[in-house]
């Protein structure tokens, strides 16, 4: 099933560090932001509270029952290094360091070096990954771990095998499914074993079977008591009733999951100029082995291959039926596992295979700054640096200009705002929070418009100024009965609605924000009618 071990493969600490010091030059200009969306939302503050109270249930933000090793590393870093974010995406970037390295290590295990060094490029400069390897989010980390737990795996080590995918599920929940997939597939391997026509499928000379089945099984047991401990504190086992309703009962309808599989399999094959790899590999299929002295290449044994197709095709169907979100980076436990699958098929069928890797690697880059014609999630590639940027601009100006005014605002702005220690502001801001701006908010905003004194108004989600499927009406429909899509007010139109004018506006790669300013005569004649 792995190909053995070359004596010239380079030593892994040599290999981490070669990582971390390149992705590290390479995110000089990002560490300094300030903490975007869910890490606003969420982590950052479920690390401070376990720095500061050594609670690993949150207490300034709803517990959503996410395990809490991701938030204790930070936290660690933190009370060596002083909390500030720069620290933190250093502390991040180690775990993005060693998520690669376990790349490397799964790559060159399942085929040889010259491959695996192209597989974890190809993964490091990926859109996803490059944005997700900076921010305090706890999905990198659990497809890090994964990686490594698969490798093991390969390599007929079950101690490692349940270390790694342990640690993997307590970084992140879902990583659990990596190791129930394998053995599932193990429980087929031993049910089919006498059938020929399946029999290449599986590695036949697996020593240790018992051992491994339990290995697989091992990281249940942290993330039960983790589960069991969470419901002691809070009395909910999977979160908050609101997120549990939001992330699994809401998603469960058979027109959701069809569309939500439909937007994984686009994840995990096609999305940000990940399908000119994968086109890129079917055509090379068309090809005959490329043959050295007479010898063809390698390629990755097919139980190996089978093995990646398992976590993948898990990943997508799991994915599709969970998480009100659909997000990209749900998928980073199976993305590179297709990358080291289509690099591999390259380099076998193409002769010239590195120019076709180094075609690809330049698209992945070019997608960290090119926004495509649909909707995606700024946190998937320099997009949520313009995020950050007008949010640091609009706020800044709120707190200058307007100290002491009630501002209406939505989240996540209304966390930026009334926690300096996000990063935006010196000093809370008093906030009136509303749900988005769609103009229903609005609406019901402008009628209690004597509660605030200006308003800060910015896009809650990227929308391309010539969506590809911007006049297929049904589309939209769907979006908004299954995924919570809205439309965001321009600043002008919710100016105007609200009573109020524009004095603070910035836009940047179809992302804005806008400052609101109520008109006195406005405020004096709302005063007065509830007087009365």
């Amino acid at each position: 099933m792995i190909s053995p071990t070359r004596s010239s493969s380079p030593h892994p600490a040599l290999v981490f560090a070669v990582i971390f010091v390149a992705i590290f030059l390479l995110h000089i200009p990002l560490l300094p932001l300030p903490y975007f969306w869910d890490e606003a939302g969420y982590y950052v503050p479920a690390a401070r509270d376990l720095l500061l109270s050594g609670s690993l249930i949150p207490h300034t933000t709803v517990s959503n029952a996410h395990p809490p090793l991701v938030m204790a590393w930070i936290a660690l870093w933190w009370k060596c290094a002083g909390y500030a974010p720069l620290v933190t995406r250093s502390a991040m970037l180690v775990v993005a360091a060693f998520s690669l390295l376990g790349v490397f290590r799964l790559a060159e295990r399942a085929a040889n070096t010259q491959m695996a060094i192209a597989s974890t490029v190809c993964t490091a400069l990926y859109p996803v990954f490059f944005a997700q390897s900076s921010l305090a989010l706890v999905d990198l980390a659990a497809a890090g771990f994964t990686f490594w737990g698969l490798c093991a795996y390969l390599e007929e080590r079950p101690v490692a095998v349940a270390i790694w995918f342990s640690l993997g599920a307590l970084a992140k929940e879902t990583a659990i499914l990596a190791p129930l997939a394998l053995a599932c597939w193990d429980v087929l391997r031993f049910i089919l074993h006498k059938w020929g026509a399946v029999r290449r499928l599986w590695n036949q000379d697996s020593r240790r079977p018992a051992w491994r089945m339990l290995a697989l099984l091992v990281p249940l047991l942290p993330l039960t008591i983790w589960y069991v401990y969470h419901y002691i504190r809070t009395g909910y086992v999977f979160g908050n009733p609101e997120f549990f309703r939001y992330n699994v009962a809401a998603t469960l309808s058979p027109l959701r999951f069809v569309l939500a599989l439909a937007l994984r399999l686009w994840q995990a094959f096609g999305y940000l100029h990940l399908w000119l790899l994968t086109i890129g590999m079917l055509l090379a299929m068309l090809l005959p082995p490329v043959k050295d002295s007479g010898v063809e290449r390698s390629r990755i044994a097919i139980p190996g291959q089978m093995i990646f197709l398992v976590v993948v095709k898990v990943y997508v169907i799991a994915m599709a039926l969970i998480g009100g979100a659909v997000l990209a980076r749900y998928m980073l436990p199976a993305v590179p596992l297709v990358i080291i699958v289509g690099v591999s098929t390259l380099r076998r069928r193409l002769r010239h295979w590195m120019v076709a890797v180094a075609v690809v690697a330049v698209a992945f880059v070019a997608s960290w700054f090119w926004n495509p014609p649909y909707g995606f999630s700024p946190e998937d590639n320099l997009a949520y640096r313009d995020y950050v940027v007008l949010h640091q601009d609009g706020e800044r100006f709120l707190e200058a200009r307007y100290p002491m005014a009630h501002a209406l605002t939505a989240w996540p702005a209304s966390d930026e705002l009334t926690r300096p220690w996000l990063g935006y502001v010196t000093r809370p801001v008093q906030v009136v929070r509303i749900e988005d701006f769609s103009l229903e908010e609005v609406l019901s905003a402008a009628e209690f418009r004597s509660h605030f004194e200006v308003a800060l108004v910015f896009s809650t989600k990227y929308e391309p100024a010539h969506s590809l499927l911007d006049r297929w009406r049904k589309w939209e429909d769907w979006k908004r009965r299954f995924f919570g899509f809205h439309r965001d007010l321009p600043p002008a139109v919710a100016a105007r609605i609200l009573g109020g004018r524009v004095v603070f506006s910035e836009e940047r790669k179809g992302q804005w924000i806008a400052v609101i300013e109520m008109e006195q005569e406005e405020m004096q004649n709302a005063e007065v009618r509830m007087q009365k």
